[in-house]
């Protein structure tokens, strides 16, 4: 039974947990990383299925500057003094890396930073104690205390769409990876995510028949911006389908799934021929429609709630549960904040994510203010401290919209924080301050970027100076409202450092201040 009570537990060693528990550690916190497998990052052990990371592992980008080589390492998580860190692009030359490559550096960065781990260590039930408030948490016959609780375990459940028969079909998480064992065959992949065209195109060489199904119309990353849509790497099957080789995309709902010894009978209400319903006859249909959080090892009276179909636990804009108070999220369950928009579901965003809330439990637990630099605040100062971050962060580059440097005025002198959660700023604004975040512009996502014509003739209809490609954007707010905006004009090679962007900023700064 341990009786020791720390200042932060944190279940899940995976790349947000490690790293969690190297913040804590460096600022001298009693903390503790609770494991269930026998390694860090057990998560990607198995998934992705297929064993090829869709996170990009860009090693030669001909910068020195480490600030901006991570701008295009997706994998590597991030470590306070060290001045010398352990990168993921020294475990793979691949482009497309695989899963076990991030094993083996989740293993190097956990031993390197001595990562107070401990593995083999299932949680089962999570409680807070009525008269201390402290949370408790029990893995087999030992229980665990700690004043606040940080949830950085992912979306560890199968999501699963509602439909009779849904029992009946397989699902991405145990399905084989074999194409041999469908060969021939007529398959559904049920999802429109990079799992199920992942799936779909390991099975298009040998299937004679791969659909795949969702209600939703299919979204390119490539478009919209947001790395988990459909990425280009997946998309194999989409040549085949827009080329009459048989494989095909279905938009609608699944109403109903029997099986007999014919295979499977699938109800198929088609969303574009006004519901028409079709029953289709397949060898195989495979469920590859996401995960979601697993609350069930909280008691009643400590469970988070939940959003977004109940796969995500609501939180605040410091990644604390709505309506349990000391409890937090890391890592790639803390999308919810950024859904479908910025990188906070995927290491190259939650990295930062997991690095501001540990200056967030620094500030709020332990007296310490977030790291700021004090400059004059004169227009040439401003203009010159936020060109400098704008072309050398990644936080920004990676996070984009989500989180942002703050330059705080009060009187003749300015604050500058850096990475700071754009709504926590909101939730709590200052008197005077700017907002600096890189960003796309409005509609970025309404309009091929590839069709040049349509882009300029939206460009041309669009006089306001706002760009569509990712671009600096620095808002001025006083008592949280705003009253001026600046676009920084985008630039192919992103950056910001010629007259054309440093004159029109600097005269901003002259106007607003």
């Amino acid at each position: 039974m341990a009786e020791e009570v720390l200042d932060y537990l944190v279940v899940g060693a995976g790349p947000a947990g490690l790293q969690l528990g190297q913040h804590l550690g460096h600022a001298g916190h009693r903390y503790l990383v609770l494991e269930a497998g026998s390694a860090p990052g057990h998560f990607f052990a198995t998934f992705p299925r297929h064993r090829t990371l869709i996170s990009i592992n860009k090693k030669h980008t001909g910068y020195d500057d480490p600030e901006l080589r991570m701008r295009m390492d997706w994998n590597s998580i991030l470590a306070d003094g060290d001045d010398d860190p352990v990168v993921f692009t020294d475990y793979s030359d691949l482009l497309f890396p695989d899963a076990p490559d991030l094993l083996r550096y989740l293993a190097d960065y956990a031993a390197k930073h001595q990562v107070n781990i401990r593995y083999d260590t299932r949680v089962t039930r999570i409680r807070r104690e009525q008269e201390s408030a402290l949370f408790v948490l029990t893995a087999g016959d030992e229980e665990f205390r700690a004043r606040r609780l940080i949830m950085a375990t992912g979306v560890t459940k199968p999501y699963l769409p509602q439909f009779p028969g849904v029992e009946l079909i397989d699902q991405y998480v145990d399905v084989s990876v074999d194409p041999d064992e469908f060969t021939d065959q007529r398959v559904l992949v049920l999802g429109k995510g990079n799992s199920a065209f992942e799936t779909a195109d390991n099975l298009i060489e040998k299937a004679a028949v791969v659909h795949v199904g969702g209600p939703r119309p299919v979204k390119l990353a490539w478009r919209t911006h947001f790395v988990g849509h459909l990425r280009a790497y997946n998309a194999g099957i989409l040549d085949m389908y827009q080329l009459k080789l048989q494989h095909a995309i279905l938009d609608g709902d699944v109403r109903e799934v029997r099986k007999d010894a014919d295979g499977y009978h699938v109800k198929f209400a088609f969303a574009r021929a006004d519901e028409v319903i079709k029953e289709i006859r397949y060898d195989r249909v495979i469920g590859c429609t996401g995960f979601r959080f697993d609350a069930s090892l909280f008691d009643e009276d400590c469970r988070p709630e939940l959003t977004i179909n109940d796969r995500f636990p609501a939180q605040t804009p410091s990644w604390e549960s709505v309506n349990v108070p000391g409890l937090y999220f890391a890592g790639t369950i803390t999308q919810v904040r950024d859904f479908k928009k910025a990188t906070s579901a995927f290491i190259h965003g939650f990295r930062y994510g997991a690095r501001a809330l540990a200056k967030v439990l620094n500030e709020r637990y332990h007296g310490t203010p977030w790291p700021s630099t004090e400059l004059p605040a004169k227009p040439d100062a401003l203009t010159d401290a936020v060109i400098t971050r704008i072309n050398r962060t990644s936080a920004l580059y990676q996070q984009f919209g989500f989180l942002g440097d703050v330059v705080v005025v009060d009187g003749d002198t300015a604050r500058y924080l850096e990475e700071v959660p754009v709504d926590r700023v909101l939730d709590d604004p200052p008197e005077d301050a700017y907002v600096v975040t890189l960003d796309y512009g409005p509609d970025h996502d309404k309009i091929d970027p590839f069709d040049f014509v349509a882009r300029a003739a939206q460009d041309k209809a669009n006089d306001s100076g706002e760009g569509h490609y990712l671009h600096p954007i620095v808002r001025h707010y006083r008592r949280g409202e705003l009253v001026a905006t600046h676009h920084v004009t985008e630039n192919l090679e992103n950056e910001w450092d010629k007259e054309v962007h440093v004159e029109p900023l600097t005269a901003f700064f002259s106007r607003e201040l």
